[in-house]
């Protein structure tokens, strides 16, 4: 494992210390410094941009070819992170101890005084991560800051009532968030433009995070937000697909049987699987007969059977455009091999 040791706040710090470890090249534009490197510690890009009222956004799409721990040994109060994991996952601890941050999870940090946060990058992983941080004595010098507004428990770390208590929110998992950060990396445009672009972004983000936060405690969930319950009936859900495939499994069928809405259904798939349920049944079906054809003794008729489709014709389609080779044909190639394999 390979530990990273950063002591300061400071946007120009930060990267500079990260660099340490990771022994690449950064690179300086329009406000933004940007550290690169491929070397055989990984490969990939790490981003710092700061603005006003002490907020910086601080992005990692890396991968790791062994388990890297950064350490971020804050003196004084600690900011408040915004988190949110477009691919990968990671680990976090404040105390030594680490819990699961996850993919589209929504997440809200902050460590007591004088403390240390560690993340762990796990390797060969991709990992797509957002850093939002808050230095909450400059945020409150904002006019119009509105932070009384704020969850109480939100709202005490803003005003740091309790400077020896940490704060830990691992939320709901949300899409809408994930599609605001495509939005936020996608940004073409250069100078004054892409910096009022990414700083409108970042609000946005904020403040579906915070609103995730307040539905969270008041037990209210997001339209395009998952509960760890909702994933809990997918995961069962999808063990279902598995001994029914040969019945029908509309999306009617599948809301029915987890007791979730169509949308919330399909935005859980998406979340897992990354795909429709449509597409996901699609794919089981496809890879359950590609096995069923390994057994000679049956034919194709009731290997479609077998995986609930009703025409040989669409099975045929449908696993051509899968796999790139007829049914018939991916058989009578397992069937030559298998002779040759006697033969020799």
């Amino acid at each position: 494992m390979i530990t990273i040791f950063v002591k300061s706040v400071g946007i120009k710090q930060i990267i500079d210390e990260i660099n340490k470890g990771l022994k690449g090249t950064i690179k300086n534009e329009f406000g933004e410094q940007t550290l690169q490197f491929d070397n055989k510690i990984g490969k990939g890009s790490i981003r710092i941009i700061g603005f006003d009222w002490g907020i910086s956004l601080l992005d990692y799409n890396v991968l790791f070819y062994e388990d890297v721990k950064m350490v971020f040994e804050i003196s004084g109060n600690s900011p408040i992170e915004f988190l949110f994991i477009s691919e990968g996952n990671l680990k976090y601890s404040p105390n030594g101890k680490f819990v699961d941050l996850e993919r589209f999870q929504n997440v809200i940090l902050s460590n007591k005084t004088n403390a240390e946060n560690s993340f762990l990058f796990p390797a060969n992983e991709l990992i797509k991560v957002n850093f939002i941080q808050i230095i909450k004595q400059e945020y409150r010098k904002k006019t119009n800051n509105n932070i009384n507004s704020l969850q109480d428990s939100i709202l005490s770390i803003f005003r740091m009532d309790n400077p020896d208590v940490a704060f830990q929110h691992l939320g709901n998992y949300n899409i809408r968030i994930a599609d605001y950060i495509k939005d936020l990396n996608a940004c073409s445009e250069t100078g004054m433009i892409k910096s009022l672009t990414i700083e409108g972004q970042l609000n946005l983000i904020l403040a579906m995070q915070l609103l995730e936060h307040r539905n969270y405690e008041n037990r209210t969930v997001l339209p395009d937000s998952l509960s760890k319950s909702d994933l809990k009936q997918i995961h069962k859900l999808a063990d279902y697909i598995i001994d029914n495939i040969s019945s029908p499994l509309s999306i009617e069928v599948l809301s029915r049987e987890s007791g979730l809405s169509p949308k919330r259904l399909q935005l859980g798939f998406q979340l897992l699987y990354n795909k429709s349920v449509n597409e996901y049944v699609r794919k089981l079906k496809l890879e359950l007969a590609r096995d069923l054809l390994k057994d000679f003794d049956l034919n194709i008729s009731e290997i479609v059977y077998a995986i609930g489709y009703k025409s040989r014709s669409y099975f045929s389609k449908r696993f051509f455009e899968y796999y790139g080779i007829l049914p018939t044909e991916y058989r009578s190639q397992l069937k030559n091999k298998f002779k040759a394999n006697i033969i020799d």
